[in-house]
């Protein structure tokens, strides 16, 4: 077997990502056959990588599976959490298959999740070249005026960096309160939830509703169901890989 990188090697055998495989190499927590390893370093098939101490084991045959929950609130995106908080993976029950989640959602926010054990195709969905969309509806406080409208669809500083241009349309609208319907190209930390606090709004409620062409549909929070093959097929052609 040719060498390949190690970062992709714990991808594949669906420990995580491959965005959070390079993180860990980064953090000095993983070794090779018993030595620190860095970024760039590759290894073989019979070579033993550790994580922690724990050894990564590649399947010899992996059914790749891809899945979406509806988030609820209260709830981490993470695999494990070390304050013992509510964490999606608590969910996910009947599921065979060691998987993890494509991106996050913030503890109080809810909606579309996805995940799998494809590293490849997460490591697709989140690379920010792809500029894959992702709707958000969103409930802010008091109103909005047409200035913070333009000033969200054109763009805002968040961490020092304008965001991308995003379809913001105003789905309700009442004394103290709108809903909105954001459409963002990008994935970075709490963007939602920075961009409107940057114009002086104050995010109530926050629920993905879309991430490319899948949207979240009927699905009961709480639950979560496999992509259908329609859906990956989809969301395949969004990242460009249509195989």
């Amino acid at each position: 077997m040719e060498k390949i990188r190690i970062q992709k090697m714990i991808a594949d055998s669906g420990y995580c990502s491959r965005r959070k495989a390079e993180e860990l190499i980064s953090r000095g927590k993983v070794r090779l056959n018993g030595h620190p390893v860095k970024l760039g370093d590759k290894c073989g098939c019979k070579d033993i990588i550790t994580i922690d101490g724990e050894r990564i084991y590649m399947p010899r045959k992996k059914n790749l599976v891809y899945i979406m929950m509806n988030k609820p609130r209260g709830y981490v995106t993470t695999v494990s959490d070390e304050l013992d908080r509510r964490c999606v993976m608590d969910l996910l029950d009947g599921v065979e298959e060691r998987v993890y989640p494509i991106g996050r959602l913030d503890r109080n926010s809810e909606g579309l999740l996805l995940f799998t054990n494809d590293g490849d195709f997460a490591n697709s969905i989140m690379h920010p070249s792809r500029h894959v969309s992702k709707t958000y509806r969103v409930t802010v406080h008091p109103d909005i005026s047409d200035d913070q409208l333009v000033q969200l669809s054109e763009g805002v500083d968040i961490d020092g960096r304008k965001t991308l241009p995003a379809s913001v349309i105003v789905k309700e609208k009442e004394q103290g309160r709108v809903v909105l319907l954001i459409t963002i190209k990008e994935g970075r930390n709490r963007q939602i939830r920075k961009m409107c606090e940057a114009v002086g709004l104050e995010v109530a409620r926050l629920r993905r509703i879309s991430i490319g062409p899948v949207k979240l549909g009927m699905l009961k929070p709480g639950t979560w169901r496999e992509l259908t093959a329609e859906e990956l097929r989809a969301l395949r052609t969004a990242i460009g890989k249509v195989n």
